[in-house]
């Protein structure tokens, strides 16, 4: 009897047992969103299943986690404030006004819709994932190239969607004359985005003239790197020390792009020097044994080496070296470059010569008195 009587007792307009409903569906929903999560997203990989072999659910889960558990305090907090009403005394007006309760549905409405907006987003990424997975598969880069670009489409367009339909659904403007009037400000926000339009258009470039492709090692201005991803605005590129870099698209298009993918070879060029105290048939001797080694090797393009007397420089007479390497691999072609460097130095030290650096030399003339 004087619990029944503790809980018709009435604060701020609303009864001790309605708030512990309030305080216990909240409760209630912190402590098993995680688990209402996982059940939802079983559910939803089971429907999922058939069409993402190779991507486990554990992957499905990491993606919704979030935006379930968003979405299931929501809930909670829907039906928590259900028990409750507003106090007499704060005389706020119903809903059909202006007021606290309009601006309290609406406010629940577009987070509701952006938390639905947020799981179908992340049900977007597992299919680009899974899709992803079958790419690697194949021989081709296109589809590698292709599922990235396709995924962030459909969820531009679901964000563009979830925006219209909060507007219309929310706010209850009329979405067909809001469209229409955007023909009016088009060229003011074709302006505002010129940059962004330059870039987009840059990526339907790269698209339609392949000037390269995911995996592509690649040179754009001081940038050197294999491509990891094309997107809508920019391209991502991880650098050899294993930077990340974005470059804009409208860049890509625009400057002089060298793709050393394409590459058959890798050429090496550089000049020897040797001291001024090496005689011409020494110079001879090592132009030719350094020829007939490069010529003899197997992983050397034949019929392309060159060994000559370049020049005279100030401290030494220099040997120009160009070869090509048959091989698009970094490290083999460190391995083979290196190679070919110690026995340059085992054929100069055969032929008993010496290897230049900078020296000046002196002379002093002595004056005799008269």
């Amino acid at each position: 009897m004087i619990l029944q009587e503790f809980f018709h007792r009435t604060f701020l307009g609303n009864t001790i047992e309605s708030i512990c409903w309030f305080v216990g569906i909240i409760l209630l929903g912190l402590v098993f969103k995680k688990l209402l999560s996982k059940l939802f997203a079983l559910f939803v990989f089971k429907f999922l299943q058939k069409y993402s072999k190779g991507v486990g659910y554990n992957k499905l889960f990491l993606l919704l986690k979030k935006p379930l558990e968003v979405l299931v305090l929501l809930i909670s907090l829907y039906f928590a404030f259900d028990c409750l009403h507003f106090p007499t005394e704060w005389n706020v007006v119903t809903i059909e006004h202006f007021g606290l309760r309009l601006i309290l549905a609406r406010l629940f409405q577009i987070f509701v819709i952006v938390a639905i907006t947020w799981v179908i987003l992340r049900l977007v990424d597992f299919f680009g994932v899974a899709f992803m997975y079958k790419a690697q598969k194949t021989e081709s880069k296109i589809d590698d190239q292709l599922i990235p670009f396709a995924k962030d489409a459909v969820k531009l367009i679901i964000s563009i969607f979830s925006f219209f339909f909060i507007l219309g659904t929310v706010f209850h403007l009329n979405i067909a004359s809001l469209i229409a009037g955007l023909g009016i400000g088009g060229l003011a926000v074709a302006l505002a985005a010129k940059e962004s339009l330059e870039n987009l258009f840059g990526s339907f470039t790269i698209f339609l003239d392949k000037p390269f492709v995911v995996g592509d090692l690649i040179k754009v201005g001081n940038i050197e790197g294999n491509v990891e991803k094309i997107g809508f605005r920019s391209t991502r590129i991880r650098t050899a020390e294993k930077s990340y870099v974005t470059v804009p698209n409208k860049k890509m298009v625009d400057s002089e792009l060298d793709n050393l993918s394409l590459r058959l070879q890798r050429r090496v060029k550089f000049n020897l020097g040797l001291t001024y105290e090496t005689k011409a048939t020494q110079f001879k001797n090592i132009i030719l044994d350094i020829q007939t080694h490069l010529e003899n090797h197997e992983s050397i393009l034949k019929g392309e080496t060159q060994v000559t007397l370049h020049d005279f420089d100030s401290s030494a007479i220099n040997i120009m070296i160009c070869y090509f390497i048959d091989t698009m691999d970094y490290n083999f072609y460190l391995n083979i470059r290196e190679e070919i460097n110690y026995k340059i130095m085992e054929i100069v030290e055969k032929n008993e010569s010496h290897f230049a650096y900078p020296t000046s030399t002196v002379w002093i003339k002595n004056k005799t008195e008269k």
